[in-house]
Order: C-alpha cells, then structure tokens, then sequence
C-alpha cells in the first residue's frame, strides 16, 4: 500500500503521501517529488517511477512474494547516469535501511 510507505521509505521524509489522481505526491529529500505505482495486481508487483520534479525519472522495480506464512520484499536499484561508485553504495546502503525499517514494521516491532 502506498500509504504505509512514509512509516519506512525514509526518503519521504515520514511526510504522508497524498493522492493526486493516478500518482501520489510527497516530500523527497531533495523537494517535492510524485511517485506513480503500477496497478494494484495479485502478483505482488509494486513498481514505482519517481518523478524528482527536475527532469529525471527513477523507476523503481519492487516485488513483494508470498513465502510460507510471510513474504519476501525484492526492490532493484539501478545505478542513475552519471552516479558515482561512492553515491551508489550510499543508495545502497540506504535501500538497506529501508527494508530493514520494512521488515522491522512487518514484524510488528
């Protein structure tokens, strides 16, 4: 669901996202940004385009997979033209945070 994603996707700065007809907007880090996911399906896919607002677009691939009693959450991320070794370990280590957060609010801690 969308909405929950402020409570770990740290990069919305836990501000709410807000529905704006087929996308959602929220406060990136770098300013406001619009997040447009694909449709609601069975198959657990959540991809997500991130609209900076400058011009650039970063999708974002994003399954989540029944497991058992539980679930797998799988997000790819891509490296952006131009992006440094170190800025690309840094979103790594940020996607990282994330999902732990994910995982963390999943498990109801």
């Amino acid at each position: 669901m969308p909405e929950t994603f402020p409570k770990w996707a740290s990069g919305l700065s836990n501000a709410p996202l807000k529905r704006e007809g087929a996308a959602w907007s929220a406060q990136g880090p770098e300013g406001p940004i619009r997040i447009t996911f694909s449709e609601h399906n069975r198959f657990g896919v959540m991809d997500h385009w991130v609209d900076l607002g400058d011009g650039r677009v970063v999708y974002v691939p994003m399954r989540v997979i029944a497991n058992g009693e539980g679930s797998e959450v799988m997000l790819t991320l891509f490296r952006q033209p131009d992006m440094s070794d170190e800025k690309l370990a840094e979103d790594e280590a940020w996607v990282r945070r994330d999902l732990a957060s994910l995982k963390r609010l999943a498990e109801g801690a």
